[in-house]
């Protein structure tokens, strides 16, 4: 254990030491996950549906705001859409634009959750998503949590839906078919809002239970909102019968658990045996406190060995002659055996 706090101390100093570096690379690895995930899901158009070009455009939010790698992914989710049907486009803008205003409104500065929840559900782990957020945010990041759960589920339904979509053009030609089936594929679906509420509510589980004044908060929290991801959505498939995905939601319920704990570990390692209860006041309060040290190890002290006769470092030798010092005036003042120079 002590290994490990040493790993993370110093993981942290070289994070906090080279922040400004370090911060464009995670941006990048999170636009390059987001775009080569659009590519690979909706890439119909095949003119930026390539790996050199998500490869650019991840290079290019590394020098821009976070909240950049929304828009870009969204430019390229509707050139995408556009070239599979304008009508599809069309209503893909529309949902943008009620999505991001909610978004920009209550949450603007959790890109990361929404850029995320869609590619951990492409990943099949989207339950590691509302217990970090949880944990780390507050309750009002369960916006942009519900705001990627729909933008992944609109877009799985347009993948899945793209031949029919397709046939629909060539039999009739008509717009308004083509906006009944887009819309029709999403307010339709029963699993989307089953997830949906199951992933705000664990988040809000996460987020509460882990704010609580007891011990070993964050543990708890992290169970509950397994346990609560796990019972809901295992009736839900039931009911469904997508049996298929319970394997992966039993495998993605474990991955979740184990980020939650390796996030308390980072961020709320605590010490419970040494908790002390301290009471003071002052002239109109009488405050108990409780204070729970975190689990710290002592830095390392480097000890500097000198040899010889110490009393005299420091000290100036004086000097009869400027250019040349005698080897017995040297052995005088330090002290030391004449055949010291010998050896």
């Amino acid at each position: 254990m002590n290994k490990l706090l040493e790993i993370k101390n110093r993981a942290v100093k070289f994070y906090g030491e080279h922040q400004s570096y370090l911060f464009p690379i995670v941006k990048f690895v999170i636009a390059f996950a987001a775009f080569v995930t659009i590519d690979l899901n909706i890439g119909y158009m095949t003119q930026i549906s390539s790996i050199l070009i998500a490869l650019l455009l991840a290079l290019i939010c590394t020098i821009i705001p976070i909240n950049g790698i929304i828009w870009i992914g969204s430019v390229m989710i509707l050139m995408d859409m556009y070239a599979l049907s304008i009508e599809v486009a069309a209503t893909t803008l529309v949902l943008f634009l009620v999505i991001y205003f909610i978004y920009f409104r209550f949450a603007p500065k959790d890109a990361i959750a929404v850029v995320l929840t869609p590619v951990c559900f492409c990943l099949n782990i989207p339950y590691v998503m509302p217990i970090g957020t949880g944990l780390v945010r507050k309750k009002c990041s369960v916006i942009p949590l519900a705001c990627g759960t729909v933008i992944y589920y609109y877009i799985d339904g347009i993948k899945q839906n793209a031949s029919a979509l397709a046939e629909v053009v060539d039999k009739n030609g008509g717009a308004t078919t083509k906006f009944n089936v887009t819309t029709g594929q999403l307010l339709g679906n029963q699993e989307m809002f089953a997830v949906l509420v199951t992933i705000v509510l664990a988040a809000l589980v996460v987020n509460f239970v882990r704010c609580l004044k007891i011990n070993n908060a964050w543990t708890l929290a992290i169970i509950s909102g397994a346990v609560i991801q796990f019972v809901a959505l295992l009736v839900v498939y039931l009911m469904m019968g997508l049996t298929t995905k319970i394997i992966w939601l039993a495998v993605g319920t474990v991955i979740a658990v184990i980020v939650g704990f390796i996030m308390r570990f980072i961020f709320m390692n605590l010490d419970y045996a040494r908790t002390e209860n301290v009471q003071f006041e002052d002239d109109e309060y009488y405050y108990y406190v409780k204070a729970v040290p975190k689990k710290m190890i002592a830095s390392t002290e480097k000890v500097v060995k000198h040899f010889g006769n110490t009393a005299s470092l420091g000290k100036r030798i004086p000097r009869q002659n400027k250019d040349e010092v005698s080897r017995n005036d040297i052995v005088q003042e330090l002290n030391i055996d004449d055949n010291f120079f010998d050896k």
